[in-house]
């Protein structure tokens, strides 16, 4: 990973680059969190990359080293009603709009991980696979799963019976067992509960 999108932007006069990442597209179950993250350009962060590509262990340690050693950073969260409200795109980029919002320092640039982004009001690029390729992406990309992964960790404790530390609200094996034997709990997805009930109408719902 190079600098080479952050210095294309440096060089086009602007100064406060942003890379933008969510995480929690997927899940069943739980928001989808998005980090915003600008970088200074003298730094070095020894193993920053796409967040997925990390252990849980080396994405906590690089989250405080992040934190310590950004201009700024911001995370939000979007909830579960809302995405069953506007659907999870529309939260997506709300989430994003409200990390770059979010910011100490206002950007005046950013990167957004994917091939689409609406509602940000400052230009911006969308870089295809952004969170191997662009530093303060893949900065960003940690801070979302991290603090989403930390959110589920909580909800395991107060939901004990779907296994959320272990699977972050992704649906496996276990946890479509554990919704069928106990049906959904509040931060169930219910929009993304559809295919479940039609492989299981018998289902508690």
């Amino acid at each position: 990973m190079t600098w080479e999108f952050e210095r294309r932007a440096w060089e086009n006069g602007f100064s406060a680059v942003c890379g933008v990442d969510e995480a929690g597209r997927g899940p069943i179950a739980g928001p989808v969190c998005a980090g915003a993250v600008i970088l200074p350009s003298d730094i070095e962060i020894d193993g920053l990359n796409d967040s997925k590509k990390l252990s849980e262990k080396k994405r906590e340690t690089l989250y405080d080293v992040i934190c310590e050693k950004a201009v700024a950073w911001a995370v939000a969260l979007v909830d579960e009603n809302v995405i069953d409200e506007i659907n999870i795109l529309q939260a997506t980029y709300r989430a994003m709009a409200q990390a770059v919002e979010g910011l100490s320092v206002p950007a005046d640039f950013v990167y957004v991980d994917g091939n689409r982004s609406e509602g940000l009001s400052v230009p911006h690029l969308c870089v295809i696979g952004g969170d191997g390729k662009v530093p303060s992406v893949a900065a960003a990309s940690i801070l979302a799963k991290v603090t989403r992964d930390r959110l589920m960790r909580r909800y395991d404790v107060q939901y004990p019976a779907y296994g959320f530390a272990k699977h972050k609200g992704y649906e496996t094996r276990a946890h479509d067992e554990a919704l069928l034997a106990n049906g959904p709990c509040p931060i169930h997805r219910r929009t993304f509960l559809k295919k479940f009930y039609e492989k299981h109408p018998e289902a508690p719902r």
